[in-house]
């Protein structure tokens, strides 16, 4: 990566910035920190774009509630070219025309919607009141006469009968009428009930026709009410209530002629109201169709442009020499590139100006870049995750490509399981294309890894073939090794002891394994020892990596006081072990003499020969002794790997202090380890001006012994530590692969083995019936859980394990100003 200088000028910034967003090439930096957003010289731009962005989502938001397809975007979309000012002008204009005549049309249709709503209320008020009065006629016999009596009902319960002295006074009861959400209707009569004391007479019904509400487009459910009542008083409280619960209230004339008359004035008002909101729909529905087919395009402009002019405000601005100074990260073989996209710029705008770019020198850290394809970028991603490579650290991204899906495989090993897994991964990745553009968070998720998904499914068919295992089955892939002479009249109970026939099974475990009494005692042993294989294997070569930085950042302490002692300490313990796990397996520890007796004693249990490595260092019991030789072996393991504690704890702090004052004592305030570094390459030259000395320089800390030698004991101990509890949680391999395999057989014993285990129709229907369950829980449950499960330990012995050995990830990763990260981002 290379720091740069970009000198602009003024006239032509915008294209050129514009250009360089097309390319993706450079990361600027912000030279304006202290400088508020709201101060910065091109906010006024931003502010602008901003509201035409509004509009556009404006636009948008009212097409999908119209339900009109919006034209997608495509990809020669990414690269438009630069709009000029007045092309920005007319596009600015036709959207505020756009937006002015699409508010008209919506006050306009909302307003008729609302007094459409209104007719149509009416209609319902005027037809119901009808029989409401009818009603409330024929019941004046039932109003009561309570003058003295304040307290009293207006109207009895019409089922206790009339009262005559009502009848004969002759009052004359107002009413109120309206219509009212139906969800209110139980408090409103609760309501009023309470604060009149049951002085009303009230009718209410259902309006069958569905009302929308102009405001929301929600239909309401809402019923017709007609309250009769004495006192203007009350009749004022009634209005009171009914208004504050959402009513409407509509005025009824008493007399039916009139009230008829009302109705057919009504209903003519609704017909011709239909027909304009029929006009006025169509027409605004034409307009947002002639939106649509430009509105991708408009909102790529708007997008473009806006992101130019923010990505300007991080530059500063040289008022004697009319142009815009930036600076920014990026791949120094793409230098080229980025003069030739200047020269092309300056050509096509006609300046006499050209833009100018230099190369600096610089003690900053540099961004990470790691060019991915869509094989390795789940891979690199899963790195990632953990933490941002440092600059120019090895990146553990490309050995993750073939360490994880094995490392997944051997937890996972099946056939059956992983022809499944593969099946998926190549369905994701023969439809990726028309895949890529499902919008749900949790299947992209999965869509970015189909390539893991696929490799974890092949790997998986491989250590399946190596455990013999097909959906908890044995294949008979060869000859097998052993021969077991059942007689005729075998009762099922008596052990029978297998005879080896001389014939070696040429590829994993023998068929014969399967079924018999201790072949889960022989599984145990061989994955738990293969994990220890694998996991101290896995971490050495991390260790290794250790060299490869120290050697690239030319840092030799790391070598002398990091690696050598690590990997020393890493081998004479556990690759000790490894190596007592392989001789154990080439041993026939069984063999004997023409006599008949035994030639080598019982094979030792390797746990205990470690224990007593550090118990009893330099002595081993005959009847534990592996090989000749072996207690001055183990004593001289023992010995190095205690020397290689006080190696790393002292060795590199005390040689830092050391080069500290023998640099103090020459007169240097402060050593650093990083010189002044200048990205150089042969395929291009320094025609743009050489290389500038940057003025941003990065000071170190001041160097402290106590620090250094504090750190150095916490990564000690972190690593001497490490290493036993790291090879032990290896083990997960050997856990979660024999779990594996058992779920998967208790699964077919308990549905097909029970199955096929009744014969005739009813077995015939059980086969069915328990197929269809088989399959359904090795999809959910063994595919599924199991395979998410064995997905994240393989993260963890990633991540934790292999990562921590040698991996700094505290670097920070290029992210260029790039028009296609803009144009694929989201809206908040």
């Amino acid at each position: 990566m290379s720091l740069i200088q970009l000198y602009i000028p003024a006239e032509v910034a915008q294209p050129t910035v514009s250009e360089l967003g097309e390319l993706g090439l450079v990361q600027f930096r912000d030279l304006n920190p202290d400088v508020n957003a709201f101060q910065r010289a091109f906010v006024g731009e931003i502010r602008r774009f901003d509201e035409m962005e509004r509009q556009l989502r404006f636009f948008t938001t009212q097409i999908e509630k119209a339900e009109i397809p919006i034209r997608p975007s495509i990809p020669s979309s990414y690269m438009t070219r630069a709009r000029s000012r007045q092309e920005l002008d007319d596009l600015e204009e036709r959207l505020s025309e756009h937006e002015n005549r699409l508010l008209q049309m919506n006050n306009s249709h909302e307003t008729m919607q609302r007094r459409f709503l209104e007719l149509t209320e009416l209609k319902h008020v005027l037809r119901e009141t009808a029989e409401f009065f009818e009603e409330a006629a024929s019941h004046q016999e039932d109003i009561r006469h309570s003058f003295d009596e304040p307290s009293a009902p207006l109207l009895d319960d019409l089922e206790t009968g009339p009262s005559q002295e009502a009848h004969s006074a002759g009052l004359q009861l107002g009413n109120v009428t309206g219509v009212i959400p139906r969800s209110k209707m139980q408090t409103f009569e609760r309501i009023l009930w309470r604060s009149l004391r049951g002085n009303l007479y009230m009718n209410t019904a259902e309006i069958e026709e569905p009302i929308i509400d102009p405001s929301t487009d929600v239909v309401v459910e809402k019923n017709v009410f007609i309250i009769f009542a004495h006192g203007r008083e009350i009749l004022a409280k009634i209005k009171k209530i009914a208004e504050s619960l959402g009513a409407t209230l509509y005025p009824i004339d008493p007399s039916m002629d009139r009230r008829r008359e009302a109705l057919i004035d009504v209903i003519r008002h609704i017909e011709e109201f239909n027909s304009v909101l029929v006009n006025t729909t169509q027409t605004r529905r034409q307009e947002l169709m002639r939106i649509s087919e430009n509105l991708t395009a408009w909102m790529t402009i708007v997008k473009k442009e806006k992101a130019t002019y923010h990505t300007m405000n991080h530059f500063n601005y040289d008022i004697n020499r009319k142009c815009l100074i930036a600076e920014g990260w990026c791949p120094t073989n793409e230098i080229n590139t980025i003069q030739t996209a200047l020269r092309g710029v300056t050509e096509r705008s006609g300046s006499m100006v050209p833009s100018i770019l230099n190369e600096l020198r610089t003690h900053r850290e540099p961004p990470t870049f790691h060019k991915t394809n869509k094989f390795t970028a789940g891979f690199q991603a899963i790195v990632d995750a953990y933490g941002m490579a440092r600059y120019r650290e090895v990146n553990p991204g490309l050995f993750t490509v073939i360490s994880f899906p094995f490392l997944f495989a051997v937890m996972f090993g099946d056939v059956g399981h992983g022809i499944l897994v593969l099946l998926a991964g190549i369905y994701l990745v023969w439809n990726e294309r028309k895949l890529a553009h499902i919008d749900s968070e949790m299947f992209q998720m999965v869509y970015g890894g189909r390539y893991i998904v696929l490799l974890m499914g092949a790997f998986s068919i491989f250590t399946g073939m190596m455990y013999n295992d097909i959906f908890s089955r044995a294949l008979p892939w060869f000859q097998t090794g052993w021969h077991f002479n059942v007689p005729d009249d075998y009762d099922g109970k008596t052990v029978i002891v297998a005879e080896p026939t001389g014939h070696t099974y040429p590829f994993g475990i023998d068929y014969a394994w399967h079924g018999t009494e201790n072949y889960l005692l022989f599984t145990n042993s061989y994955k738990m020892k293969m994990s220890v294989v694998l996991g101290v294997i896995h971490m050495s070569f991390g260790i290794c990596m250790v060299y490869y930085n120290a050697k690239f950042f030319r840092k030799r302490i790391d070598i002398i006081g990091g690696f050598i002692p690590q990997i020393l300490f890493m081998q004479c313990l556990f690759g000790y072990l490894v190596m007592m796990i392989i001789y154990k397996w080439t041993v026939d520890w069984f063999e004997t003499d023409a006599a008949g007796h035994a030639v080598r004693n019982t094979p030792p249990s390797l746990l205990n020969t470690m224990i007593y490595m550090f118990l009893s260092p330099g002595s081993v019991n005959e009847s534990d002794k592996l090989y000749a030789g072996q207690s001055f072996i183990q004593g001289l393991l023992v010995l190095v790997a205690f020397i290689c504690i006080p190696w790393m704890l002292f060795l590199k702090p005390y040689y830092l202090k050391h080069e500290h004052n023998k640099a103090r004592s020459m007169g240097y305030h402060q050593p650093s380890e990083n010189h002044v570094r200048i990205s150089t390459d042969s395929n291009h030259s320094d025609e743009a001006g050489g290389a500038v000395v940057a003025d941003d320089v990065e000071h170190e800390e001041e160097f402290e012994f106590s620090e250094e030698l504090i750190h150095q004991v916490i990564h000690t101990i972190d690593f001497c530590l490490g290493c036993i509890s790291n090879t032990a949680s290896y083990l997960r391999l050997w856990a979660l692969s024999l779990a594996h395999a058992q779920l998967s057989e208790v699964l077919w014993s308990m549905t097909l083995g029970l199955a096929w285990s009744i014969t005739g129709p009813v077995g015939t229907f059980m086969t069915i019936v328990m197929f269809a369950l088989w399959f359904s829980l090795t999809i959910f449950i063994l595919v599924g859980m199991e395979g998410l499960s064995a997905f994240l330990h393989a993260l963890r012995l990633h991540w934790v394990e292999f990562n921590n050995k040698f991996y700094m990830g505290d670097g920070y990763a290029f992210e260029p100003f790039s028009f296609a990260a803009v144009l694929s981002e989201k809206d908040a």
